[in-house]
């Protein structure tokens, strides 16, 4: 069946987002006049770079969003109402679950939402678990896996309610290799099985492995769409594909191809180019002709963080303040001695002996005097930290003791 014979799942016409600033004026455009049609049975793949307008075009899709202008039909109806969104099943860019709930309660939770009876709930519960491989960690709080876990269980709830339409972000966005082959298998299961299946992502390999149809946006626009294997054809190139040949019959086969050589040609056809170079060409091209409020492509490495270059200025101010630093030590003649530094402490701890004695004299009898008061000679220049102590605590006690006697 053709494509213009198969149903319309999904389709925007002039759809269009305006985000307003708190004086109800227009602030930003995230879709302008958007126009796809997505097919049953299609893997569809919403590609563009981060504020391009994929996310807000799939909120107006799921019905969390209200257009501005134009409109979105899903199997023919508003996507406001309930027996659409009881069709669709829907895999956010961030997982967020109930952390404490393990595998099977967040599924039977889901199952709950969807009105399923318990059984049903259960089987499914646990067909979902193993087929994305948690049957291990299903007793697990979600809250303790690993993002690419949480991305399995994620897609599990979404395929709870055996979704007729099936719109996943960044589906195998923190899984390993294995993991992301087994999504992509999934997804190509499911496309056999007659489910439409939405696929935004950034992992153009992936796309390009699975989708069947892509669109391309970029500052709420739409730069192109259309079949997959139409758009990477590389229409200035032909390729040629013939079975296996010697060095010899590729000469000849460079001068008068299947006039002198007999070679049977399996394919003849335009060369693909990979999906990768063909997004990031057009991305290029509408940075040059167009406006986003989105991301755009990355430039140079700012100046500060390259330390292994400085400009003039900036190493004569290095220079000036590496000599402003050695300045006092180049000037100084003779290293700083420890005992420059005490010489505060000498001062105080002389005050205090001298306090001592006058206060000892009145309120201490003499053989108390002889065991108290320090001798008056000057401490040397590296003071023990024990003998300051020592002599703190006697002259709090002469303190002490004088206090009292005059009370």
């Amino acid at each position: 069946m053709s494509m213009e014979h198969k149903e319309i799942v999904i389709e925007t016409i002039s759809l269009t987002k305006k985000y307003k600033d708190f004086w109800g004026r227009d602030k930003v455009k995230a879709v302008d006049d958007l126009n796809i049609q997505v097919h049953k049975g299609q893997v569809f793949g919403l590609l563009g770079p981060n504020g391009s307008g994929k996310t807000t075009t799939i909120k107006m899709l799921l019905g969390l969003l209200y257009p501005t202008q134009g409109r979105a039909r899903i199997f023919g109806m508003d996507p406001m109402n309930v027996n659409v969104k009881s069709r669709i099943g829907y895999l956010p860019e961030e997982t967020r679950l109930y952390q404490f709930l393990n595998s099977w309660e967040t599924l039977d939770f889901y199952g709950r939402i969807f009105n399923l009876n318990r059984a049903e709930r259960s089987r499914r519960a646990e067909a979902l678990v193993d087929m994305v491989g948690l049957g291990t960690a299903a007793t697990r709080p979600v809250g303790q896996y690993s993002k690419g876990m949480a991305r399995r269980i994620g897609l599990a709830q979404s395929l709870i309610n055996d979704p007729d339409l099936l719109i996943l972000d960044e589906p195998t966005s923190g899984l390993d290799p294995l993991g992301t082959r087994q999504i992509k298998d999934l997804l190509l299961e499911l496309k056999k099985r007659g489910k439409t299946i939405v696929l935004c992502s950034h992992l153009l390999a992936d796309v390009e492995d699975v989708c069947d149809q892509v669109a391309i946006m970029y500052g709420g626009k739409l730069l192109c769409a259309g079949q997959i294997e139409e758009l990477l054809a590389q229409q200035d190139l032909t390729q040629i594909q013939t079975e296996n040949l010697g060095e010899k019959e590729l000469g000849q086969l460079k001068d008068y191809l299947e006039k002198n050589l007999g070679t049977k040609v399996i394919s003849v056809g335009s060369p693909r180019d990979r999906l990768e170079q063909f997004f990031l060409r057009m991305i290029k091209r509408a940075e040059k002709e167009m406006f986003t409020h989105g991301a755009l492509t990355g430039g140079k490495v700012s100046e500060f963080l390259r330390s292994s270059t400085l400009d003039d200025s900036g190493q004569a101010l290095l220079e000036k303040l590496s000599a402003r630093e050695e300045t006092p030590i180049e000037k100084s003649s003779k290293p700083i001695k420890p005992e420059s530094k005490s010489q505060p402490e000498k001062r105080v701890l002389d005050s205090l002996i001298a306090q001592a004695d006058e206060s000892g004299k009145s309120a201490v009898p003499p053989h108390h005097e002889e065991q108290n008061t320090p001798p008056r000679s000057t401490p040397s220049e590296q003071v023990d930290r024990q003998l300051l102590d020592n002599l703190l605590d006697k002259s709090d006690d002469h303190d002490t003791r004088r206090n009292g006697r005059g009370g």
